[in-house]
């Protein structure tokens, strides 16, 4: 049976791939299957997949290289290379999932298969500014105790009802949550 793991790179009907889920199944009497969610490192495209025990793939090794955000234009985000000094480009598709964690001068990793940059890799939290939110009502916990807030980088979050606008909190960026208040 195939191997897979979250993250992991692989060489599939001549493209290249990231798995970005993986859920192994076992039917009764028949064999065992593995449904994958893909991501096509070329397009950006999402599709999920079914593996049987026969069906083949190459892993692709991942190398990982140390990057600032430094700004983006339309739809092309600018990345300097700390280690090659070199900038790379990526486009809106190929990074959908963390661009509401990028703010200029955010340190990440850039993913590189077979040479070429295929993806980021997010720290695992980052710090961001609170640009909208309602006031919090002091005994007011028919919400949970919680409200959305509206980051810098225009994602929202769930946040106490202690935190105001302008509030600097860390945010998980595997879960999208809510972790502290910083400032």
């Amino acid at each position: 049976m195939p191997e897979f793991r979250t993250g992991m790179a692989i060489k599939w009907n001549d493209e290249i791939y990231l798995v970005l889920d993986y859920q192994h199944q076992h039917m009764g009497r028949g064999g065992a299957t593995t449904r994958v969610r893909l991501k096509n490192v070329q397009t950006g495209a999402v599709r999920e997949v079914t593996f049987r025990d026969s069906d083949r793939f190459e892993e692709v090794r991942l190398e990982r290289r140390p990057a600032h955000f430094s700004y983006s234009t339309g739809d092309h985000y600018h990345f300097y290379d700390t280690e090659t000094y070199e900038e790379v480009v990526f486009d809106r598709s190929q990074i959908e999932e963390a661009l509401g964690y990028l703010k200029e001068g955010i340190e990440v990793n850039i993913l590189y298969a077979e040479g070429r940059p295929i993806g980021l890799e997010l720290p695992f939290h980052v710090e961001l500014e609170v640009v909208e939110t309602d006031p919090g009502l002091k005994g007011d916990t028919a919400s949970g105790g919680s409200k959305p807030a509206k980051l810098e980088t225009g994602i929202v979050v769930q946040v106490p009802l202690f935190v105001q606008v302008g509030d600097i909190v860390r945010v998980d960026t595997r879960t999208g949550k809510y972790i502290e208040r910083v400032k």
